[in-house]
């Protein structure tokens, strides 16, 4: 299915992720290219989650934050996670900047399908998150609330831990931590995944 299992590559990257971003920040351009190569790919999946998918408008969303993101580099401490949800946060005040423009509301849209990968079937919250890339799942996401929905694009898609979609969100990690849950709960009741649990930060991206 192409590009699978987003969150784990996310995390295996993290630590080329802050190597590239330190050397950034000393004014290294290739550096910068792979920092982009990095994360691009899941900042725009969480884009065509809060905008949608129509022409081109999360890829224009995801230019504006990389404007930003440039612009502000030298304001940044952290490391490659770090670097993921502050770019994550950008983006975000981005796409809602371009939905009051737009005088709608953020609405959850089609994951991209070529960003996770099936599973077999498992009794975990895992099972849910991965076997949101069919095509049953990418309609049922839309129908999720828009907390919870933006809770999994993060979570999924961007590949983050709680505390840092929460971060995101500005919301309590324990609000974030909720809504994620009663969202998989849902994909995993709609998807034939009985027993889909919440087992804390192992089981919804951290230690995958």
């Amino acid at each position: 299915m192409g590009q699978g299992g987003e969150p784990r590559r996310a995390r295996a990257h993290d630590e080329e992720l802050g190597r590239a971003v330190a050397a950034a920040q000393e004014g290294d351009e290739a550096a910068f290219a792979v920092a982009y190569r990095l994360v691009q790919p899941g900042l725009v999946g969480y884009l065509r989650g809060l905008v949608g998918r129509e022409g081109e408008t999360a890829e224009d969303v995801a230019a504006e934050a990389w404007l930003e993101i440039a612009r502000d580099l030298g304001r940044f401490r952290g490391d490659g996670a770090g670097f993921r949800g502050w770019t994550a946060t950008i983006a975000r005040h981005r796409a809602l900047d371009h939905l009051r423009r737009q005088k709608a509301r953020p609405r959850p849209a089609a994951l991209e399908q070529d960003m996770l990968e099936l599973p077999g079937p498992q009794n975990t919250s895992a099972a849910a998150m991965e076997a949101i890339s069919t095509e049953r799942a990418l309609g049922l996401i839309a129908a999720l609330p828009r907390d919870q929905a933006e809770a999994v694009l993060l979570r999924v898609v961007v590949g983050l831990d709680g505390p840092a979609a929460a971060r995101v969100l500005g919301k309590r990690p324990g609000a974030v931590r909720t809504a994620a849950y009663r969202g998989l709960k849902k994909l995993g009741e709609r998807l034939g995944l009985d027993g889909v649990t919440d087992d804390g930060p192992g089981t919804l991206g951290e230690s995958r």
